[in-house]
């Protein structure tokens, strides 16, 4: 007989904590004292009815069994409840009347199975704990094994043989006379359902049990709805979908397994997964054909043909790869031989319900969310993540498939074009010429607006609508950042970083032919570009070119920028003259990289660096300062921007719109010849001393502002650029100096430029 190995992940997690069925015990979903490995390998048990928890919601896996409780498990293994009738009256033993809870049980797995016997003086003996030589032996027979098969002594003798065949595969049977605790039973039966028969016929225990296996199925989904209507049934890679038998209901702990179907009838016995292998969640660096790069740099070969699930449905790595960006989370099941067998895209199942944070630091809700489901895992934007990192607005979904809460917190401010099939109750909306799923749950707050407004949407992980707000609402700032693919006359196609593409017209304005062509030679310079996204109008976009943000250099060894750290799951990103690179830090060598290469950095909620781009933006750097002018008319004026180092720009000729004394983001042409995009600060006024946290930002409005150590500060008494002193930084002088501040700031959100005295004096 062909010897069955349980992985070493699956003898861990089960010795640690697997139960057999009490006979007091209440079906549950999920048990307070199984972390989630475990509960996931004594799930298909639970699902056969082998084994369940107690009312209390616990497993209490190391609790001993009784021999009655032994004998309901084993008639439950062999699928023979429905003969149980044939035995409720009739008396084996004197000690197990008809009265007894377990004496058909019993009496059938006595008569019935002839898989048990009682003791010399006749008796059973029902409410004594079972042991190991006792369950080994018990098991053996229910194969089919006779006594005279085995010989010896009785119990060494019956727990080698077990072995032999696999049956005691993670159970020391160095103490057979040892209590059988719920771990040890847990471990057997799972090694009884993977075993074959003795005797004529021989074949699969499960067939035997007159049920249908169907092997190598790969569970997608446990919540979908089946023939009879109820949202329960499985549904497999295949497309197949399968109702369960009786009141069972699986809690998804075992999507994305593949193992062996058993059916009783058309209906869902159990699922058993095979030996687990190893699952791997990454998070995606680049993607080159059919090589997968993650974050730490670890290379996966995949195939074509490697079978792929995302939003409940799977389809192929050659038709998945196209859609898939860095920063993706994958959950990758490989084989024994390190091989690919299967991904998970995101989460792997489809939203079908959400849960919207509008509490800093709550996980109000996700208990919920996740069906009872314990020991989940949150991450949010890929990142591990716990509940002080929650923010307003958040929107979580639950994976069943990897049992963790996805957190996500992208945000598209933009048009509102059309919905399906009523404003009321949409279940598509489109926004940014693109059309979005909308979950049952956002219909509420998307029926607050109507086509032709602005609106602000709150997606989840696979860019689904969790809810909808006002543009402007305090944290809920829109962040739609992407690659310009394409930028030129006066269209735009922008592949954004959460996995959509957006495209549209862009609005020139009016004005002189020079000036047209010069905003369509700006829209050109942002091809391959990291950009910002807004929309407008129907069927029209805009595009803002991303820079500033880092202050300081890149230290790779250290993962730090400056004085940030580095998210995990950092996006980094290289601007060359033939377009835009994806890097990973492995890429980057050992060195650090200087500040000045650095044209653009964004921090997450956490203040850590998820966004590095190297590289100049447009055709030149990035600079910030106060404008002057030395010449305007009507058609164009000459315009210099000086920063706290003196003359840091011009004076160009400039059509901008843009007067004197202005603070600005300037970006000069590598030629020299003007500037290829020049845009005034965003004033915040009236800035109070209590508005700052810590030395390094401030909140205004409810929003943070970074600042970095290389903030400018201007003196609006002395009406000088405020220097360092040997013992102070200029921070530390404009603090002191005022109560109230206006400061200006990029796009980004990083504070450029501090103005102190005047009326703040």
């Amino acid at each position: 007989m062909k010897k069955r190995v349980l992985s070493l992940l699956l003898l861990a997690a089960m010795a640690a904590s697997l139960l057999a069925l009490p006979a007091q015990a209440a079906p549950v979903n999920r048990f307070y004292d199984l972390n989630n490995d475990a509960f996931t390998s004594v799930e298909p048990l639970r699902l056969m009815g082998i084994m369940d928890g107690y009312s209390d919601g616990n497993f209490r896996p190391y609790g001993q069994l009784t021999r009655a409780q032994f004998c309901k498990m084993v008639v439950s293994a062999l699928n023979a409840e429905d003969e149980l009738g044939l035995y409720r009256t009739v008396t084996i033993y004197p000690d197990v009347k008809p009265s007894h809870w377990a004496a058909a049980y019993i009496n059938m797995a006595a008569k019935g199975k002839k898989a048990i016997s009682g003791y010399s003086d006749g008796k059973f003996y029902p409410d004594r704990t079972v042991t190991l030589g006792q369950a080994a032996t018990i098991l053996l027979r229910t194969l089919g094994y006779k006594d005279e098969n085995i010989g010896g002594v009785w119990p060494d003798s019956y727990l080698s043989f077990a072995a032999s065949i696999g049956l005691t595969d993670g159970v020391d049977i160095s103490k057979g006379n040892a209590p059988l605790n719920r771990s040890d039973a847990a471990i057997l039966f799972t090694n009884l359902l993977r075993a074959d028969v003795q005797g004529e016929g021989g074949g699969k225990f499960l067939t035997a049990a007159g049920l249908t296996v169907k092997e190598d199925m790969v569970l997608v989904s446990s919540n979908v709805r089946g023939p009879d209507g109820k949202e329960t049934a499985m549904q497999f890679s295949d497309g197949s979908i399968y109702q369960m038998a009786g009141d069972k209901v699986s809690n998804g702990s075992l999507n994305g397994y593949k193992g062996t179907l058993v059916l009783e009838g058309q209906r869902v016995r159990t699922f058993l997964p095979d030996a687990k292998g190893v699952s791997r969640l990454i998070y995606v660096a680049k993607i080159e054909g059919y090589q997968i790069t993650d974050r730490t740099g670890t290379k996966y070969t995949v195939t074509a043909d490697t079978p792929i699930y995302y939003r409940g449905e799977q389809t192929s790595w050659s038709a998945a790869k196209s859609w898939l960006n860095p920063g993706a989370s994958l959950t990758l099941y490989l084989g024994t031989a390190g091989n690919v067998e299967f991904i998970f895209a995101g989460g792997g199942d489809s939203s079908t319900e959400a849960v919207i944070v509008y509490e800093r630091n709550s996980v109000k809700g996700f208990d919920s969310l996740a069906g009872g489901a314990s020991g989940y895992t949150i991450y949010k934007n890929g990142c591990r993540a716990n509940a002080k990192d929650m923010r307003p607005y958040d929107v979580a979904t639950y994976a069943s498939s990897t049992n963790t809460i996805r957190v996500c917190d992208t945000r598209l401010t933009g048009y509102y074009e059309s919905c399906n099939p009523s404003p009321t109750e949409p279940t598509s909306i489109r926004v940014f010429g693109h059309d979005f799923d909308v979950l049952t749950t956002a219909q509420a707050t998307l029926a607050k607006f109507r086509p032709g407004q602005q609106i602000t949407l709150l997606l989840t992980e696979d860019n689904k609508v969790a809810g909808a707000v006002k543009p402007g609402t305090a944290d809920a700032n829109a962040n739609a950042i992407g690659i310009a693919t394409s930028a030129s006359g006066t269209s735009a196609t922008v592949k954004l970083l959460c996995g959509i593409e957006v495209s549209g017209a862009v609005d020139l304005g009016t004005g002189p032919d020079s000036i047209i062509q010069y905003r369509q030679e700006e829209l050109a310079r942002m091809q391959n570009r990291l950009v910002r996204v807004t929309s407008t109008g129907k069927g029209y976009i805009g595009l803002v070119r991303l820079g500033g943000g880092a202050s300081g250099a890149l230290d790779v060894e250290k993962r730090r920028l400056g004085a940030s750290y580095l998210a995990e799951t950092v996006n980094i990103f290289r601007y060359t003259p033939n377009g835009i690179d994806v890097l990973t830090l492995d890429d980057l060598g050992v060195g650090p990289v200087a500040n000045e290469e650095i044209s653009y950095a964004h921090t997450n909620w956490a203040g850590q660096v998820d966004i590095i781009v190297i590289g100049a933006v447009g055709t030149g750097a990035s600079i910030y300062g106060r404008t002057a002018l030395s010449y305007t008319d009507r058609n164009y004026s000459l315009i210099s921007v000086y920063n706290d180092q003196g003359l840091a720009a011009g004076p160009f000729r400039s059509t901008y719109d843009i007067g004197a004394g202005v603070y600005v983001a300037a970006v000069e042409a590598r030629d020299g010849s003007g500037f290829s995009s020049l845009k005034p600060l965003t004033a915040l006024k009236d800035v109070p001393s209590t508005a700052w946290s810590g030395q390094g930002s401030v909140t205004v409005d409810g929003r943070s502002y970074s600042i970095p150590v290389t903030v400018m500060a201007y003196n609006k008494d002395t009406l000088e650029w405020i220097t360092a002193t040997e013992d102070r930084s200029i921070l530390d002088i404009a603090r002191a100096y005022s109560k109230k501040y206006d400061m200006y700031a990029s796009e980004d959100g990083v504070i450029r430029v501090i103005e102190v005295g005047g009326d703040f004096r």
